[in-house]
């Protein structure tokens, strides 16, 4: 990640835009993921773990999250095995822009999250 893009994502974060979502264990951060919530969508940038199946932890944090706040998708970017196998499907293109024509009509979430809201 090149120093502009993390700049970015600390000025997004400021503004309420960035979020992450943490996997720990024993106090130390294992996985995570973060992304940009626009709207009732949340499109993901990047996933880590240093412990096998941590960022997948994160991952369904983040979807009980977005079924609790009513988002309409989760936008992964990138159809991979590895999503796949968690339950992430393709769409087409035209669903895709249908699907953010309405996100966007929603009132972004702004500021700190918190799985307990």
């Amino acid at each position: 990640i090149t120093e502009d893009m993390i700049n970015a994502y600390i000025e997004m974060y400021r503004r309420g835009i960035a979020h992450s979502f943490e996997t720990y264990s024993n106090g130390e951060l294992v996985g995570g993921l973060y992304g940009l919530s626009i709207g009732a969508a949340f499109f993901g940038e990047s996933m880590f773990h240093t412990v096998p199946n941590a960022s997948k932890m994160a991952l369904a944090q983040l979807v009980l999250f977005s079924q609790r706040q009513g988002f309409n998708f989760i936008d992964a970017q990138t159809p991979t095995p590895h999503l796949q196998s968690l339950g992430a499907e393709s769409i087409s293109r035209d669903r895709f822009l249908a699907e953010l024509h309405q996100a966007l009509e929603a009132d972004s979430i702004l500021g700190p999250w918190s799985l307990n809201a």
